[in-house]
Order: C-alpha cells, then sequence, then structure tokens
C-alpha cells in the first residue's frame, strides 16, 4: 500500500488546475515499445534496420534461387531465424516487465501537494 508522491512546480491557480485536469485526465506512465496489434510488425522494422539482418536476408533470399543456390534453403535461413527469435523473446520479455511496472504505477496511489 505505497504512495506515489507528485509535486507540481507549476504555479497555476485552481480553475487552471481544474482546466488542466479535464484536458489531460487520461494521464499516465508508459514505457512501453510495442501493443499486441504492433509487436510483430515494429519488431521487424526494428531488426531489418540492421546491416547484419539484412545481409542474412539478402542471402536467404538469394538462395532461393536455383541458379546461384549455394547451400540448402532451411540452412541459409537458420541463423537468421534463430537470431531473430532470441531477440524477439527478448524483446518481449523485457517489454512486458515494463507493462506490468507501469501498471503497478499507474494504479498506485497518488497524493499530489500544491502550494
Amino acid at each position: 500500500n505505497k504512495w506515489r508522491i507528485v509535486f507540481p512546480n507549476n504555479g497555476r491557480q485552481w480553475e487552471d488546475w481544474k482546466q488542466a485536469s479535464a484536458s489531460y485526465s487520461g494521464n499516465r506512465i508508459q514505457t512501453t515499445k510495442y501493443t499486441w496489434f504492433t509487436f510483430l510488425p515494429l519488431y521487424l522494422f526494428v531488426q531489418f534496420r540492421r546491416l547484419g539482418n539484412l545481409y542474412f536476408f539478402f542471402l536467404v533470399v538469394l538462395n532461393w534461387f536455383p541458379q546461384v543456390e549455394i547451400f540448402h534453403r532451411e540452412i541459409t535461413m537458420l541463423p537468421l531465424v534463430v537470431v531473430l527469435l532470441s531477440s524477439m523473446i527478448k524483446d518481449a520479455i523485457e517489454d512486458y516487465r515494463k507493462y506490468r511496472f507501469d501498471k503497478m504505477i499507474n494504479l498506485s496511489k497518488t497524493r499530489v501537494y500544491d502550494k
């Protein structure tokens, strides 16, 4: 049963505070990077901005053409899939921990000190 204490330092009058609190009624802390719907597209966008992942993706695409196929298609995809899956699991766990912490902070009781 912990309290979160907020010290505003803006010097507003009571009427200004009422107007601002009506405008920002949904004020909450959110440090998560992903949502359930944006996790996969945003994650893939972030990962394929890295040069190493683009290089391995290029090798995978190149290996699908029979004229330039060096290894089996599955073997070429293996390093990229392993790196992406391990990083995806790590990012998902990290983002879920941030979500739980944000939820705990947002649901905590708040005491506001005003002048």
